[in-house]
């Protein structure tokens, strides 16, 4: 019952069985490997006739056979038994256990085999399976056939025309004839197996010719040899932009080569969904070719291998165990990428802005979707911003604006505008202008809903200008308009006026000393947040609702031309008064991007040009 298990359940694809049988052939190589390496050490010497530890495949399409060959330890008759007559039973973890008591400081990293039911996944495919096998510890063992059909008993008989080592011969069932083809069999091993430390041949040539570079010295893998493996593991046929070759046995046993590609993202880059992620081995043996839990989703478009003897699999070796491990190799993982990308700004400033330019949305998600602040902080050290203190396309970091930061500055001020010449143009920058303040210029729609998820950096709080302006009691406060502006009273009478005009949209009207050339502005609580909530859900709701939702606070400029002379239109001509203000509140809002669609302000628009006109 437990072998139809293994050979009906445990699997999710009949190829793996050419994975795990080159795996327990390679063991086999490994084990050998180290008695000789055993025997030189105690002074014995090597024998001159030895075999070349490989594997060979054979495929006859014909008679419907798949066998595979070593030159390894081979077994006794009494291994046989114990090691194919036991399911579960691993030789190799047995070996693993017997060197660690020896302590003799053997380096087991290549064996591989650790669950004993690989060598089953066999009868996934056949319906007869044949072991000759002969123990490589004496010159004079004896050869031995072991064969089943896989219904639960299995036959073991002496056989004297075997070789040192051993053989498997599966015969194929009809409906798994496919691994009998050549083809077939280069495919699964380029899939699952390249990288396995011994050679593989396939009637007669070499299968895996790519070396394992994520094993090897930085210094010894050329830029050539980098682009063919980075084409290999990412099946893609650019070439690498950066690499980042890292090891590591603490906190957690890690080899890593990663890539960050030269090609800009593609749509489907883009896409939170689909086949993303780095290819994740153990021992040189591929366990998943597109791990999605090893990295962030927001680093989806790095490819690469990660090859680490900790991480806890599954029986089939398919998947993952989900444990804490996990988590501790992603967040490793994570942190050295991050150090990575922060060391590349710095050393190599062109080359990285161009990678920012275009990956940066990825970065940018990265901190939307974070948990953790201080994850967040990390990958915001490589946002970069325009700034009102620099010329236009330099950009700064938020370490570079806070190194430049007033001594009583608490707070990182940002503007989100379309571009430079509109942010400067903003009524919201004229009114920070006057207090010198260096503020960041987001352009993208998204950047301002990143720093409003990322809310602090290095203990200061991101404020938009915006919130600023609203927050700033002084600038409406006001006692005194001075000279060449409404009087108090003048205003205040014109401010209940427009409030009978504005009723149901603005929700207060005040007046403000911080505009200097714009007559009026538009402020809410959290205008990030708004502006956002107006592109993806206002238009589900009645005006009535948005504007109750909004809340928005209407500020006009005692000292400017048009309130003034609006102040006179409410008494001499209502009607035309009516439509200036409706204009003023609606170019406010546009200005602060809380209109859905800017063509609605157009009909008011007309009706007072029309209205204006009238005496012309």
């Amino acid at each position: 019952m437990l072998l139809d298990i293994v050979a009906k359940s445990l699997y999710s694809d009949k190829e793996v069985f050419i994975r795990e049988l080159i795996s327990n052939a390679s063991d086999a190589l490994e084990k050998l490997r180290y008695e000789r390496l055993s025997a030189q050490q105690a002074g014995a010497g090597a024998s001159e006739h030895q075999a070349a530890l490989e594997i060979k495949i054979e495929t006859d399409k014909q008679n419907r056979t798949f066998t595979i060959q070593d030159s390894g330890i081979g077994m006794t008759k009494e291994e046989l038994i114990q090691n194919l007559g036991t399911i579960a039973r691993s030789g190799s973890k047995a070996f693993i256990e017997q060197m660690k008591e020896k302590s003799t400081g053997a380096q087991d990293s290549a064996i591989i085999g650790q669950f004993g039911v690989g060598f089953y996944s066999s009868f996934m495919v056949a319906d007869k399976v044949e072991v000759f096998t002969k123990s490589a510890n004496s010159p004079d063992a004896q050869g031995y056939k072991w064969s089943s059909d896989g219904t639960g008993t299995y036959e073991v008989q002496p056989l004297d025309s075997v070789e040192t080592g051993t053989k498997i011969v599966l015969h194929l069932k009809m409906e798994s004839r496919e691994f009998s083809d050549e083809d077939s069999i280069l495919g699964v091993i380029k899939k699952y197996s390249n990288f396995v430390g011994s050679p593989i041949y396939v009637n007669g040539t070499q299968a895996n010719t790519i070396q394992p570079l994520w094993l090897m010295d930085p210094k010894s893998v050329t830029p050539q040899m980098h682009d063919e493996f980075y084409r290999f593991v990412g099946n893609t046929g650019d070439r690498p932009r950066f690499n980042l070759h890292y090891k590591t046995d603490a906190p957690i046993n890690i080899r890593a080569l990663l890539y960050f590609p030269e090609g800009k993202p593609g749509l489907f880059d883009l896409t939170r969904e689909g086949d993303q992620g780095v290819a994740l081995y153990s021992k040189k043996v591929l366990i998943k070719s597109k791990t999605d839990n090893i990295l962030p989703k927001w680093l989806r478009f790095v490819k690469g291998v990660v090859d680490s003897e900790d991480i806890p699999l599954n029986l089939s070796r398919e998947l993952l165990q989900n444990s804490a491990l996990i988590t501790k190799l992603r967040t490793v993982l994570t942190n050295r990428i991050l150090r990575f990308l922060q060391e590349k700004a710095v050393k190599e400033p062109e080359q990285f802005v161009q990678f920012y330019t275009d990956y940066g949305l990825f970065l940018k998600e990265g901190i939307v979707t974070g948990q953790q602040q201080l994850d967040k902080e990390e990958i915001s050290k490589l946002l970069r911003f325009e700034s009102s203190t620099q010329k236009s396309g330099e950009k700064v970091t938020l370490p570079e604006y806070c190194s430049r930061m007033k001594k009583d500055q608490r707070d990182v001020y940002y503007l989100a505008a379309p571009s430079r010449a509109l942010a400067e143009a903003s009524p919201y920058y004229e009114a920070i202008r006057k207090k010198d303040i260096e503020v960041l210029f987001c352009y993208e729609p998204y950047d301002e809903l990143v720093l409003m998820q990322l809310r602090q950096f290095d203990s200061k709080n991101l404020t938009s200008i915006e919130r600023e302006m609203r927050m700033d009691r002084e600038s409406t406060d006001v006692t005194d308009y001075g000279p060449d502006s409404l009087s108090k009273v003048s205003a205040e009478k014109l401010q209940k006026w427009m409030k009978s005009v504005l009723v149901g949209k603005a929700h207060t009207i005040t007046v403000t000393q911080r505009l200097d050339t714009h007559p009026c502005v538009v402020t809410v609580e959290e205008m990030a947040a708004a502006r956002h909530f107006v592109r993806t859900q206002s238009h589900q709701l009645t005006d009535e609702a948005r504007f109750s939702l909004l809340q928005p606070r209407f500020e006009i400029n005692p000292k400017h031309p048009i309130i003034k002379k609006l102040n006179s239109l409410a008494d001499s001509n209502p009607k035309l008064a009516e439509l200036v203000t409706q204009q003023l509140f609606s170019n406010a809002m546009v200005a602060a991007g809380l209109v859905e669609d800017p063509r609605t302000v157009v009909t008011n628009m007309n009706d007072l040009l029309t209205l204006a006109l009238e005496k012309h």
